[in-house]
């Protein structure tokens, strides 16, 4: 049986991660906060926008 290679795999992995992080910069370089689909990215969602319904936003506690 063979011996896994696993210098090959940790290579593997690292270049897969700078893959992943130049293309996050690039995404936020170009000003584009939307992913593939259109739709903002988790935690990348306007806070300060009230919702369409009318509803205050969730969290903000109106009374004091």
């Amino acid at each position: 049986m063979a011996t896994p290679n696993y210098s090959y795999e940790k290579r593997q992995r690292e270049l897969a991660k700078k893959r992943k992080k130049e293309e996050k910069l690039k995404r936020k370089s170009t000003g584009s906060g939307a992913g593939e689909g259109g739709e903002p990215e988790a935690g990348e969602a306007a806070d300060d926008t009230p919702p369409a319904d009318g509803t205050p936003p969730a969290g903000g506690s109106s009374a004091g």
